[in-house]
Order: structure tokens, then sequence, then C-alpha cells
């Protein structure tokens, strides 16, 4: 991609906000080896370089096209750079970095030099408004203010009450509620917390922790919860379940006692009367948890008609081979093919696709890749009207994260540095250096064209 993009091209004007920058941005060369078909749709389109340590661990992402501060309105991204122990802010207008939210634990390691992702920080993060928050590696939640300078832009530290990281987040649509995960605490829980909303002052509070029933998550076996979203027709949060038991009945849910059989479920929580301890699910409340029909699930978005998109992953059950629609209405599921091993996932309304970080996506699709020589991962891209897999791009070694941006149609997902520069958990392939030009690690950006050739997405 040795052309040049016209930033005008990227300014919505349905928002009222204006580039920050005008003229002519040169694009970062996108290398793929071997290159990319010339079908692709969803085409690279530059890379965002991160000052100061290369990445090495990082977590969610997320867009806030509706971000405030000095009375202006725009778009942002942010995501969770462990390796520099803060939330990376970045201009969508621009496609530049702006600043870093620090005072994250940063990157910890295990005995033997790996990152320890359980007690390392940031991790989740979600926006709001002025509001942008993010989960610790500590098990707290930071609020941060986008209409202060970085020196006070921390405006509240709040301890869920456990030992690891607060996790995936999400919040209601008015931002004023706020579920959050501890994944990694045994048993696992969330907090419901109230969430700033559009107040110009920080008031967050915990409202109540959640734990499931034990029948369903047994405690000593390692189990956990992963991404919430929040579903506005049923007004429901949906979490995601990697494994619960008795899904089937007599399966293996202990990882200590031989391969995982058992599948996962999807936490229904009412936050206007939210429950200490969830059990199975009930239809006269829409509340509990479902159980899901071949898919141990991290990530979760909510897509059209009410679908939700759950990325199953062989990390969690090995026999997991496909991703699944389950909609947040009726509870049917639908299995979307061929793509599998998603972490973090998002519906894009601009182009009315999902968009999938797999990192353990299969070789061969639809065949059990419970070996690391059998897994890649790639940016997956499914049509959310047919629930079809469009395509896959490679990706650096470990992508997981993923957000996208409605307005303009431009997709960010970050790339670890390679593992000679950064050690365990670098990139062990030569995509990340590709995409990224760089040694270092990027966030890369790719852009899918609408109708007419316009780098612009469809504002309906």
């Amino acid at each position: 991609m040795g052309r040049t993009l016209k930033l005008a091209l990227l300014c919505p004007v349905l928002l009222g906000a204006s580039c920050m920058t005008t003229g002519v941005m040169a694009a970062t060369p996108c290398t793929f080896n071997p290159p990319l078909p010339p079908t692709t749709q969803t085409k690279c389109l530059t890379a965002i370089h991160i000052p100061g340590n290369p990445l090495r661990s990082f977590d969610i992402s997320f867009v806030n096209p509706g971000a405030r501060a000095g009375g202006q309105r725009f778009g942002q991204y942010y995501f969770a750079d462990r390796s520099n122990a803060g939330i990376q802010v970045i201009n969508i207008n621009s496609l530049k970095w702006e600043r870093t939210l620090g005072g994250f634990v940063g990157i910890k390691l295990n005995p033997d030099g790996t990152v320890n992702n359980n007690i390392s920080g940031p991790d989740g993060v979600a926006a709001h408004g002025r509001w942008v928050y993010g989960g610790d590696g500590d098990s707290t939640l930071k609020v941060f203010s986008l209409s202060a300078p970085n020196a006070s832009a921390l405006k509240q530290t709040i301890s869920t009450g456990g030992t690891t990281r607060v996790d995936e987040m999400a919040l209601t649509a008015d931002g004023t509620l706020l579920l959050a995960a501890n994944n990694a605490e045994d048993p696992p829980f969330a907090t419901l917390f109230e969430a700033n909303g559009d107040d110009p002052n920080s008031h967050v509070t915990k409202i109540i922790k959640i734990t499931i029933d034990p029948s369903i998550i047994p405690p000593n076996a390692g189990l956990s919860i992963e991404q919430p979203s929040w579903d506005p027709t049923t007004k429901r949060f949906l979490t995601s379940i990697p494994v619960i038991a008795n899904n089937p009945a007599g399966c293996n849910f202990d990882p200590s006692k031989g391969p995982v059989t058992c599948d996962g479920g999807l936490l229904v929580t009412d936050p206007t009367k939210p429950k200490a301890v969830e059990g199975n699910f009930d239809p006269a409340t829409n509340t509990g948890v479902v159980k899901l029909k071949a898919c141990g699930p991290n990530g979760s978005t909510v897509g059209p008609n009410d679908n939700v998109l759950l990325g199953c992953n062989p990390a969690n059950n090995p026999s997991n081979v496909i991703s699944l629609v389950i909609n947040a209405t009726t509870k049917a599921q639908t299995p979307v093919i061929h793509i599998t091993g998603a972490d973090e996932v998002w519906y894009n309304r601009g182009d009315n696709r999902y968009y999938l970080a797999a990192s353990r996506d299969c070789a061969i699709p639809g065949t059990p890749c419970p070996n690391a020589s059998q897994q890649k991962a790639v940016l997956g891209v499914v049509d959310a009207a047919t629930n079809l897999l469009i395509e896959k791009i490679p990706q650096s070694s470990g992508s997981h994260s993923v957000a996208t941006d409605t307005f303009r149609n431009l997709i960010f997902v970050p790339q670890v540095a390679p593992v000679s520069v950064v050690g365990a958990g670098g990139d062990t392939t030569n995509v990340g250096a590709g995409i990224c030009d760089s040694n270092s690690g990027c966030v890369a950006v790719y852009i899918h064209k609408t109708s007419g050739g316009r780098l612009l997405a469809d504002t309906k």
C-alpha cells in the first residue's frame, strides 16, 4: 500500500467533529508474505506506532465514537497496553496516537519469564462520553476523565475485593451502569457498578458482587467468566462463560483431570434486579446461565436483530471448531463455521459485519486444533446478515484484540513485537513486522470499502 490517503475521507461530519490535521498523510506499508488475495475486502490501511516500550502484552480494545473533552466531540480508540502500563488513546480522525492514561501495574512475569496475565494490567477497557474505565491487575477499576490533563486524568480507583485483574467490561448505552468481570479469581465473579453516564464529576460506586452457583462453575477448577456485552433490546448484560459443569451431563470441566469436554454458557443479568448468586437460566425472568452447544466462549458482541456473536475458543474446550450466534430474545443458536479461537469480538453496524480477533483459529477449518502448531492468528470477518465467514486475514501470533468504528468502517487490531525483541509473548511469525513495518509492534488499521469505492462508512 504505497499510496497516500487524504484525511478528508476520514472526517465524519455527522459527529460535528473536525479533523485535527489536514492535508495528506502517508500510509505505512502493510506487507503480507505471501500477499493477500486481490479479492480481500478488508484492506490494511496503515499502522499506528505507540511511543515507549515495544508491544509485548496488551488486552482489550474499545472504540468511543462520542468521546468528549474540552467541549469538543470526536472519535477515539483505546487499547489496554500492559507493555507501557497504560490505556493508549488514538484519535480516529487523524489516525494518530494522542496520549497514555497511566497508573496501571503493567507487565508482571511468571518465574519462567512469561507474562502473568492474571495480575498484569491494564486489561479491560470501556468508555462513554468523557469517561474511560480500565481494569487493572491488582483487582481495581480505574476511572479517567478525558477532559483532564494526564497528571489529573485519573479520578477514581475502586477495588473489587479480589486479588487478580479486573478484566473485560461493558456499559449500558447511556453509560450509567458498568459490569466488569474478575475472570481469574476462583471462583470468578462480576461487579456491577453505578457509572458516570454524562455527568461532569466522577461518582462510580459498587452496586453488587455477582457470582455463579457452584453447581454451574465449581470452585478449584480454574474456571472463568469473560466478555460481557449490553443488549439494548432485552436490557440485559450478556456475559460469556467459557466452561460450565454438566453441559452436557457427565462432561469433564476440570483441566487437571484431562481434556475439558464441557461446553460453555451465557450469563444473562438484569441490572435493575441483580442477584448476588446467578443460577440456571429462568425464562420467566430472562436471567441466569444459558447452556451453549459446541462453544466455550470468550468474546461477546451484540449484532443485528438481537443476535449475539460469541467467540468460541479451543483454549477453553479443545473440540471447539466454530463461532456461535445466539439470539438474545429467543436463545436460538446458530453455528458460524470455519472460524474459531476468538477472544474479543466486535460488531460493526457500518458494514453489518462481525470482526473476530482469533488467536487460535484452526489451520484446517472444521478440524480440532488442540496443539499450538495447528493454530494461527487471524482477523475473521463474518457477514452478520447470513452468519457466513467472508475472509480471514493473518495477524501476529497471539492477536486477540479488536474494535471497530461504525462511522468510518475502520477496524483496529493491535500487533505484538517479534519474540526476538520482547521475548516470550512476542510474535513468533513475520506477520506483525510486515504489517507494522517495524519491530516494535503497532495498531494495525483496516478499512472496509463501501459502495462506489469511497473510504467512508454508510452513515444511514
